[in-house]
């Protein structure tokens, strides 16, 4: 009923003229950026169209100014200027100035979003989903069993939670394996795994590893962190070899496995080796983690990279942002070595003092994806068992604000999301 009110509200000032719009600035005058995604997203969600300034003050959007959404900005305490349609139209006079690197996108309807993530709690938070429930963007939970049974085409946009896919259990074995939680989610993981037909659970996660894989090929947009990035490519990679020593499956590893390797199955790295000792905390030379120990943390930050916004329009919708240069954070995996990067992947932010790339995207099929280094990006170095950060402590994070430019990206109207 409220949308029908909503989408009433918004027809009957249609018909009588509006003659002004809201803008939300995206800039250092936002009180609270990560909010604004989220009044965005609710707009969509009630069948109303907004627009996307790329580049123009820190990335702003610019909505019909209807009084349902003026109160929402206010409820949601996110900052907003009512301007007159004179202003709209010179602000997009100067966005459409070919000499001026802006860009308008129309936002069409929000995407429908799901989260993989085991249903038990682990003793780690996820950084895009404590940014998905802060900036009241709804979403829903899949994991092995949805994703093998055919859910995926009904979303548009999916997350992988901190997940190892390769069936190491995230190779937690030397430090916590007489920790009960580590234990459950071992006898979790091999019952799951049973349950639907597989022997071990790296078989069951290569099969997932496969199905997300398509989902991006038909179209999907898939983001992740951390582990969920390099742990997914070498699924992929390795998905006719056994890399699992016999505390993980029962059996040894493939001692000829880093040979056998196909890399062209993997979205995003090549030519790298798997770390197959299985009490080091480490999948392969992919991550940049102990590049990032060997420099001071107030060295440590990364800079996205500017982008044309009228001809490379996917990679500056997803380096929007109020700040250039960026905090940076650890993780299992905290970056991604340039050496293994694909020479067909896009690098949107890399660490400029060390040979890393933080932030990375690239196509696939119809589909594309988005891998993010580190765990969270407000807290430096999250360990396991640490208490959630606390996002009214964040409100302009721009590292979750990359979170949430992927999340907005597939509601751009599809002509406008090609590269």
């Amino acid at each position: 009923m409220k949308r029908f009110l909503f989408l009433g509200c918004f027809i009957l000032i249609s018909f009588h003229g509006l003659s002004s719009k809201i803008l939300i600035p995206m800039d250092d005058s936002q009180a609270n950026h990560l909010k604004a995604y989220g009044v965005t997203f609710w707009v969509l969600g009630n069948g109303v169209e907004a627009q996307w300034l790329l580049n123009y003050r820190g990335g702003s959007f610019m909505l019909p100014n209807i009084n349902n959404i003026a109160e929402e900005c206010v409820i949601r305490g996110v900052s907003f200027q009512v301007i007159a349609d004179v202003q709209a139209a010179q602000i997009l006079n100067e966005i459409s100035d070919s000499e001026v690197n802006m860009e308008s996108v129309k936002l069409e309807k929000s995407p429908k979003i799901a989260v993989y993530s085991p249903a038990g709690k682990l003793p780690w938070d996820d950084a895009v989903t404590l940014v998905l429930t802060y900036a009241e963007i709804p979403y829903e939970i899949v994991y092995d069993e949805e994703v093998l049974s055919g859910v995926l085409p009904k979303y548009d946009w999916l997350h992988l939670h901190h997940e190892d896919f390769t069936g190491q259990f995230g190779k937690f074995y030397k430090a916590y394996r007489t920790a009960s939680w580590y234990q459950d989610e071992v006898d979790s993981q091999n019952a799951s795994a049973s349950f639907m037909g597989f022997q071990k659970v790296s078989e069951m996660k290569r099969e997932v590893s496969l199905t997300l894989r398509n989902f991006v090929l038909g179209g999907g947009f898939l983001f992740t962190m951390c582990s969920g990035t390099d742990s997914f490519d070498i699924a992929l990679a390795a998905q006719d070899v056994d890399i699992c020593d016999p505390m993980f499956d029962g059996d040894p590893s493939d001692s000829q496995a880093n040979s056998k390797l196909n890399f062209s199955e993997g979205l995003a790295f090549q030519d790298y080796n798997l770390e197959m000792d299985p009490l080091i905390y480490e999948f392969s030379n992919i991550d940049g983690t102990k590049d990032h120990r060997d420099i001071k943390q107030i060295n440590d930050f990364f800079t996205l990279f500017d982008f044309s916004a009228k001809w490379d329009i996917v990679p500056t919708m997803l380096t929007q942002s109020h700040k250039r240069v960026i905090t940076g954070f650890m993780g299992q995996t905290t970056s991604f070595r340039k050496e293994f990067i694909r020479p067909d992947v896009t690098v949107m932010g890399d660490n400029r003092n060390l040979s890393t790339a933080k932030y990375i995207h690239g196509e696939l099929g119809r589909g594309q994806w988005t891998y993010y280094g580190g765990h969270d990006p407000e807290d430096y170095e999250h360990m396991v068992n640490d208490p959630p950060t606390d996002l009214n402590l964040h409100p302009n994070s721009p590292g979750y604000r990359l979170i949430l430019n992927n999340i907005l990206f597939p509601a751009a109207k599809k002509k406008e999301r090609k590269t």
